[in-house]
C-alpha cells in the first residue's frame, strides 16, 4: 500500500515540472528572461540536450538506458529484495525518480529537457523543477544513509 503513495507523490512532482515547464514555454521566448526575484532568482527558457552542466550533451540514448535500469532496480528492490531502507529514504528515492522521469518526458517527448530556473545570486546553470528534486532528493538519501541507517550497512550473516 506505500507503493501506491510513492507513486501518487511522484506524480505530484511530474506534474508540477511539468507545468511549470510548460508555463514558460508559453510564455517566455527562447533564451529570454522573466524576473521572479530579482537580485535572487529568474525564469530563462533554455533548451538543454546534455545533463548536468550539459554534460554528455546529445546522448539521449544514455539517459533512457540509465532511467531505464533505474526503473527496475526500484521495482526489483520494492517487490523481490527488500533494501533496509528508512520510509525517509524511500520517499526521497520517490523524489529522484520522480525528477528522472520529468526530465525523461521532455528527452522522450522533445530531444531535450526544458530549464528555468537561473539564479542571480551565484553563478550557476539554469535548472527546473526535476532537478530540484533530484539534487535535493540524492544528498538526502545520502546523508541519512551515511550518517543514520546503520542497518543499511550491516553485513549479511551466513
Amino acid at each position: 500500500m506505500q507503493f501506491v503513495f510513492y507513486v501518487i507523490f511522484a506524480a505530484a512532482v511530474v506534474l508540477a515540472d511539468q507545468l511549470t515547464k510548460a508555463l514558460v514555454v508559453a510564455n517566455i521566448p527562447l533564451g529570454g528572461h522573466a524576473a521572479f526575484l530579482p537580485g535572487f532568482l529568474d525564469f530563462t527558457y533554455v533548451r538543454n540536450t546534455g545533463a548536468a552542466f550539459s554534460s554528455f550533451e546529445g546522448m539521449q540514448w544514455l539517459f533512457a538506458l540509465i532511467f531505464l535500469v533505474f526503473t527496475l532496480g526500484i521495482i526489483y528492490e520494492y517487490f523481490c529484495k527488500r533494501m533496509p531502507f528508512t520510509g525517509f529514504e524511500r520517499w526521497m528515492i520517490a523524489a529522484i525518480y520522480a525528477g528522472g522521469l520529468g526530465n525523461m518526458i521532455d528527452r522522450l517527448r522533445l530531444g531535450y529537457v526544458v530549464d528555468m530556473i537561473e539564479t542571480q545570486f551565484m553563478e550557476f546553470p539554469v535548472f527546473n523543477v526535476a532537478d530540484c528534486f533530484i539534487t535535493c532528493g540524492c544528498i538526502a538519501l545520502f546523508v541519512s544513509l551515511g550518517l543514520f541507517n546503520k542497518e543499511f550497512w550491516k553485513e549479511e550473516k551466513k
